[in-house]
Order: structure tokens, then C-alpha cells, then sequence
């Protein structure tokens, strides 16, 4: 038995859903979430980096899960946060984000300042100056789209609105 296509309606909604300034801001927070991670994991860090990567793969995940409920219209089937309260469990993440994400930004550019020693072209030994850069410019950009989201949802929560979308 073949699958059948989506309907209309379903399509209508996951499109509106996608260009919508939520919806773009959504995805601009996990490519540069998973960024930031993937950037950390594929090196050797230690210390205060751990909290860093803490923070992004907590907020990447959550991220995700905000996103494919919102996607497919399957807020209401959350207890406690679903419903009416969507907007605002949406707006409380975003809160919690930036301001988790603003600690891992100075832990990023401190080891960042800390290795730039080594960025030297005849420093032979390993060099994680780039690797750090790096992350700190994902936690950055980051950082500036849960901001956006976080004021946007904002907004719409003071003008009482209810959906996401």
C-alpha cells in the first residue's frame, strides 16, 4: 500500500509555517547550533568548553523539538505547555537561550584570546585558535537568532496573540 500524499491543507500549513519569520528564525538557530557543536566535538576541548557544548546541544535539541511540533501543528498534544500556552513556552525557550548562550559566547572568545599564540604560520604544535573562532562566531550568530525570536515572540505576546504561526 502506498503512502498518500499530504493533503492540501497539511502542505498550506507546513509551507506557511516554513516562510514564516518564526519559522526561518527556527532554522537559523539549528544550523547555527549544530554549528557551534559540531565545530566543538570534532576537536579536543577540556574545561569551561564543556559548558559550551552543554548549552548547544541542550538548546539544539530543544530547538529541534520546538520546531517538528510546530511544523506539523502538534503543539495541542503537549501536556501543560501545549495549547494557549505554545506562544509563550516558545518565548520562555528563546529567553532561557540567549541568556545561556551569552555566558558560552565570553567562555568562547576567553579560549579564543587564550590560543591566540599560536596563530603563527611557523607554530608547528596543535592550534585550536581557528577551531574556537569558529565556535564563537556560531555561538554569536547563535545567540543573535534566539534574540530575534525572543522579541518577536515577545511582541506577539504582549498584542495578545495565541499561535505561533
Amino acid at each position: 500500500m502506498s503512502p498518500q500524499p499530504p493533503q492540501p491543507q497539511v502542505r498550506k500549513n507546513i509551507l506557511g509555517f516554513l516562510k514564516s519569520f518564526l519559522g526561518i528564525l527556527r532554522i537559523l538557530q539549528i544550523v547555527f547550533g549544530a554549528g557551534l557543536w559540531v565545530t566543538i566535538a570534532s576537536n579536543k576541548y577540556e574545561g569551561s568548553i564543556h559548558f559550551v557544548l552543554f548549552v548547544a546541544v541542550l538548546f539544539w535539541l530543544l530547538t529541534l523539538a520546538l520546531f517538528f511540533l510546530t511544523l506539523l501543528d502538534k503543539q495541542d498534544l503537549v501536556p501543560v505547555l501545549g495549547g494557549e500556552r505554545w506562544l509563550l513556552t516558545n518565548l520562555v525557550h528563546d529567553v532561557a537561550a540567549t541568556v545561556l548562550y551569552l555566558p558560552a559566547i565570553g567562555v568562547m572568545i576567553y579560549k579564543t584570546d587564550r590560543n591566540s599564540f599560536c596563530n603563527l604560520e611557523l607554530y608547528k604544535h596543535l592550534c585550536l585558535y581557528k577551531v574556537y573562532l569558529a565556535a564563537a562566531v556560531f555561538a554569536c550568530l547563535a545567540c543573535l537568532a534566539y534574540l530575534l525570536s525572543a522579541i518577536y515572540g515577545g511582541c506577539r505576546k504582549c498584542r495578545g496573540e495565541q499561535t505561533v504561526i
